[in-house]
């Protein structure tokens, strides 16, 4: 068996301690909410009616799938590569994190200028650094706002930012900017 063999067998189920953890964790936490979450109604016709019925099987089936996964499981134990695996499911989660900080300061500073700033910052952060990458990220970041303002029509409110600008600018930016 040469490395490359060895190196699938060993990420083949690295990370899976971990993830059946986490499931178990997370199925458990939710389970332990449906009663504040769901309500049992007095004027269901039966009892698939219910609106606490389906969202529970699904998840007492879901708490008993990983608890039988991690009980037939031969190690328990998170190692090494568990924790490397685990991170880099872990990773994307920034690019979730970029996209709601985007949505919070678009209210402030304005569609047409944190399009460009994230773009560009997006563009940096991804290793391309050249002065064509950036421009062409600051291109971009105009043809959005120019598709969803312009072209499509999306009602995207003013920046509060523009609150400062003199009256004829002012309406310049809320409409186009």
């Amino acid at each position: 068996m040469d490395n490359s063999e060895l190196l699938k067998v060993k990420t083949k189920t690295s990370g899976q301690v971990v993830f059946v953890a986490a499931g178990l964790a997370i199925s458990l936490l939710l389970l332990s909410q449906i009663g504040n979450q769901t309500e049992w109604s007095e004027n269901a016709r039966n009892i698939g009616g219910q609106p606490r019925l389906w969202p529970a099987i699904a998840l007492v089936i879901m708490v008993l799938g990983f608890a039988a996964h991690y009980w037939l499981m031969r190690r328990r134990r998170p190692n090494a590569l568990d924790w490397v695996e685990a991170r880099r499911w872990v990773e994307p989660l920034e690019y979730l994190l970029w996209f709601l900080i985007y949505v919070a300061v678009v209210p402030r500073f304005g569609f047409m200028p944190m399009s460009i700033l994230f773009a560009c910052t997006l563009t940096y952060r991804l290793g391309y650094r050249s002065r064509a990458a950036l421009g062409l990220a600051a291109a971009f970041g105009i043809a959005t706002v120019v598709l969803f303002k312009g072209l499509l029509g999306v009602n995207i409110p003013g920046a509060q930012v523009y609150e400062y600008l003199p009256d004829s600018i002012r309406t310049f930016f809320l409409v186009y900017l």
